[in-house]
């Protein structure tokens, strides 16, 4: 046997000049502050309170007190090497009507924050819509009547013509399926309802007319530079093999499964593959819904934790795979180990809905994680993790696929929406008595990526 010699690590794989590389979080997550200075109660506020909703009966009540803390949490980002930061707006904070009268104290909060950002060096990219919608809204129907796109106009327009001077880049709804299927379908999010069908995606059309609005108003009032984009959770159908047989299953799977949103933003219309989905049902359309829906955006946030393995079929249509009983999970169970869904998710955007730029705008994992010893948290699953995951983004790109930035989930530990505090994404460990913030061995290690701006 040859002596193994060793010598240099082999050479860092380097991203492109300019790739974005942030963290991100979401209003409801991490600002606490529930009702303070003016803010209304949101639907998750609302179904936190509920018996038996959220696990351990935890609220967003506190969270991660980031409303307090923001200076301090911009100084850690900014130590951590972050160049990019995505938040959301809440809602309710700056309209606890949901529309009409602006809460100026909110509106200031968000101004404090974006030049805390800027005056570090930290390029802000801001959600208009991160689930928690005003309950106000709620109380008249919600997502499936058409007064939330009507409010969502005026909140759009208000934001953009606030903030625009500071923010170019702008997300405007994130992961639709999901605030809808799981708070108006399954009953499991906030508000917590089981509607039938219709319902569901009538609320997924109105969805998208928020999205469209999102859209003008920042091409109306966001000035010169601004871009904006949807954020979806789009499922990354992933070849088993990478034949020719399973990557057109793996194609044909990734037009069904995402057809209910990235459909009609591409080709501004319910078409074929929506319709047999919904065996031919359509949502009530008003003339100039599928202009304003279909209005070109800048780029497409890709939130992508895990991917369906499919194949050919005996048929040569596609056919899921099931994982075995021992396949890798994270703490969290719907989050397999699927780091080729990074190479698959927004490659088959690109090919199959003609996307022209990609963001990653969600990437991580989540565990139960035990306290710092020794002010150390060795998080080794989730720095694995997160490398296979930027290790096969890589392969995307240099096989052309426009992928321009990356956002890791979470910068800290947060409220998990029903799992609340036990599950943790962070890069940054929280301690949620104390709020005290220790940085995993993940940030440290994403760090380093950052400043050589390659996989190290």
């Amino acid at each position: 046997m040859s002596k193994l010699t060793l010598g240099a690590p082999s050479a860092a794989r380097p991203f492109p000049k300019n790739f974005c590389w942030g963290a991100a979080s979401a209003s409801a997550q991490v600002e606490g502050a529930a009702d303070e200075d003016g803010k209304g109660p949101s639907i998750w506020d609302v179904f936190a309170r509920r018996p038996g909703a959220i696990k351990h009966g935890d609220t967003p009540a506190i969270a991660c007190d980031h409303y307090h803390r923001f200076r301090e949490d911009a100084e850690l980002m900014a130590r951590l090497g972050l160049k990019h930061y995505r938040l959301s707006i809440a809602w309710p904070r700056l309209m606890p009507n949901g529309a009409g009268t602006l809460n100026r104290r909110g509106l200031d909060f968000y101004s404090r924050l974006l030049d805390a950002l800027l005056e570090r060096g930290i390029t802000p990219w801001v959600t208009m819509f991160h689930w928690d919608l005003p309950q106000t809204l709620e109380d008249k129907g919600g997502w499936p009547t058409r007064q939330v796109a009507d409010a969502f106009a005026d909140y759009a327009d208000t934001i953009v013509k606030t903030y625009g001077d500071r923010v170019k880049n702008w997300i405007t709804l994130n992961e639709t399926s999901v605030f809808l299927d799981s708070g108006y379908g399954l009953g499991r999010h906030a508000p917590g309802r089981k509607e039938d069908f219709a319902t569901v995606h009538q609320g997924f059309h109105h969805a998208l007319l928020c999205h469209g609005h999102g859209v003008r108003a920042v091409r109306e009032h966001g000035g010169a530079g601004a871009r904006v984009g949807i954020t979806d959770n789009s499922r990354a159908t992933t070849p088993v093999r990478e034949t020719a047989a399973d990557i057109a299953a793996a194609r044909e799977a990734f037009a069904r499964e995402n057809c209910r949103v990235l459909e009609p933003i591409y080709t501004g219309a319910y078409g074929e593959v929506y319709r047999h989905h919904t065996k031919g049902w359509l949502p009530k359309i008003a003339p100039g819904d599928m202009e304003l829906i279909s209005a070109p955006t800048d780029f497409l946030g890709l939130n992508i934790y895990t991917g369906e393995f499919v194949r050919a079929g005996a048929d040569g249509r596609a056919a899921s795979v099931p994982v075995p009983e021992h396949y890798p999970v994270a703490d969290s169970p719907w989050l397999r180990w699927n780091a080729r869904a990074l190479y698959w998710g927004p490659r088959l955007a690109v090919e199959v809905f003609g996307a022209k730029e990609i963001v990653i705008t969600e990437n991580g994992a989540g565990y139960d994680e035990t306290p710092p010893v020794n002010g150390e948290v060795n998080d080794l699953h989730r720095l694995e993790y997160i490398r296979a995951c930027l290790g096969e983004l890589r392969r995307g790109i240099g096989d052309g696929v426009p992928v321009t930035g990356y956002f890791a989930w979470s910068l800290m530990d947060n409220f998990e929406w029903a799992e609340g505090y036990a599950r943790r994404f962070g890069l940054v460990y929280n301690d949620f008595q104390t709020q005290q913030r220790t940085p995993k061995a993940s940030a440290l290690w994403y760090r380093e990526v950052i400043k050589a701006n390659a996989l190290v």
